[in-house]
């Protein structure tokens, strides 16, 4: 029989997080994630409010789409404005006039990135270092205690550890906040990497003592899976963060040299947590382009968060159910110019529905115009958000297999 603590965690879990349906062939499920300001379908994507703001939109623009839950970033909110200011306004959500739930990261994937670039840049050994000349130029040092920088904003000596992410997004009144953890690099050594994963679980520790003896108890707080790309050391880290008194996981790190890779560190990560866990939460973090949305609905995330809609947009890229060309068109290139064709057939989009057309928004987008781009963030967020409805629905159904397959071949999301 099991304990007493046992019960009271196993209830906050069931409390927190509701599973509907799970598939019969996958791991995927929809279900309920009941948060402080509201409730969020999953499995769901997640847009980024990275300082405070989905990039060219209003908070109504984004409920309107029908979303239900944005990202912000603890680690560019605490450099500016600072969180105390935002927790004079109320909160995140106050301070952007976003009513419903938000998720907070913890920082870590920035640190990672003043260090190495972003991921692919990582990958692609393009590192900050290699472009500036030196390959510490922002990371002063990252020691047990935590992680010493410069501030992007001045130059200023800046120091991040376990309670200073806590603490920050204590004052941001996040829904969801992330432990602090070390994003480790792709082309590190396993050596490296289990010392990192190991610390990355006593920061873990760290995290959730703050939080327990200062943190909001309508805070949840999700711990972060790392690993690198090794089988062992992933399926231990989902292990100890399943022991640990988190009330969430996500997957972090780097997942992979490619998407094939990438898909499986994140089959063995979900693997070990539905064995160990199947009643917590499961979130990708930094994950969005649409095969791998497809797939890890059916690996059992049940939410995900990518600059990709929103950044595409910004550059004249529209997201269209194509493939063979990823899923994209690039309409700031001279072969659209004039054309009439609306973004997509047959799409209900507030900018397709309104007659925008790719030629208008090539003019916009060259022009400079922060209409053609906002026109794309639109259109592309719809999209995504159709295709979730449309996963959730089939996962619903039974018919995941067959949605997935169609998808991959080209289908459009619906639009009932």
């Amino acid at each position: 029989m099991p304990s007493s603590v046992e019960r009271t965690e196993t209830t906050s879990f069931l409390l927190m997080f509701q599973i509907h349906t799970r598939a019969r062939d996958s791991r995927a499920r929809t279900g309920t994630l009941h948060l402080a300001h509201g409730e969020v379908q999953t499995p769901a994507f997640v847009p980024l409010a990275t300082r405070g703001s989905v990039k060219l939109l209003e908070p109504r623009d984004v409920l309107d789409l029908g979303y239900e839950m944005v990202l912000g970033n603890t680690f560019h909110l605490y450099l500016s404005p600072g969180p105390e200011l935002i927790d004079a306004h109320g909160g995140l959500g106050a301070f952007m006039r976003w009513p419903g739930p938000i998720i907070t990261d913890s920082g870590g994937f920035q640190v990672f990135s003043m260090g190495h670039g972003g991921v692919a840049d990582e990958i692609k050994g393009r590192g900050r270092g290699q472009e500036q000349g030196s390959s510490s130029s922002a990371i002063l040092s990252i020691g047990e205690e935590g992680v010493r920088f410069r501030s992007y904003i001045d130059g200023g000596e800046r120091f991040l550890a376990p309670e200073t992410s806590m603490a920050v997004q204590h004052a941001l009144r996040s829904d969801i906040a992330l432990v602090f953890d070390e994003c480790t690099p792709f082309h590190v050594t396993r050596d490296y990497t289990a010392r990192s994963t190991e610390r990355t679980h006593r920061w873990l520790e760290r995290c959730l003592d703050w939080h327990e003896q200062h943190g909001r108890a309508e805070q949840v707080v999700y711990g972060i899976v790392q690993g690198g790309v090794e089988p062992d050391l992933r399926i231990e880290s989902a292990e100890t963060v399943a022991a640990s008194r988190c009330r969430g996981v996500a997957i972090g790190g780097s997942l992979g040299q490619d998407k094939a890779q990438m898909h499986q560190v994140v089959d063995w990560t979900t693997a070990a947590l539905e064995r160990v866990t199947p009643e917590r939460p499961r979130h990708l973090l930094g994950i969005g382009d649409i095969d791998d949305l497809l797939v890890g609905v059916g690996l059992g995330i049940d939410t995900f968060d990518c600059a990709m809609p929103t950044r595409l947009a910004r550059h004249g890229v529209a997201v269209v159910p194509e493939p063979s060309q990823r899923w994209r068109v690039d309409l700031a290139k001279a072969r659209f110019r004039g054309s009439q064709e609306p973004i997509m057939e047959d799409c209900h989009c507030p900018v397709c529905r309104a007659g925008f057309t790719r030629g208008y928004i090539h003019y916009a987008v060259r022009a400079g115009e922060t209409t053609g781009r906002r026109l794309l963030t639109l259109h592309n967020l719809s999209f995504i958000q159709r295709l979730m409805s449309d996963l959730r629905q089939a996962i619903n159904s039974g018919s995941l297999n067959e949605t997935v397959a169609a998808f991959m071949s080209g289908a459009a999301p619906s639009w009932s």
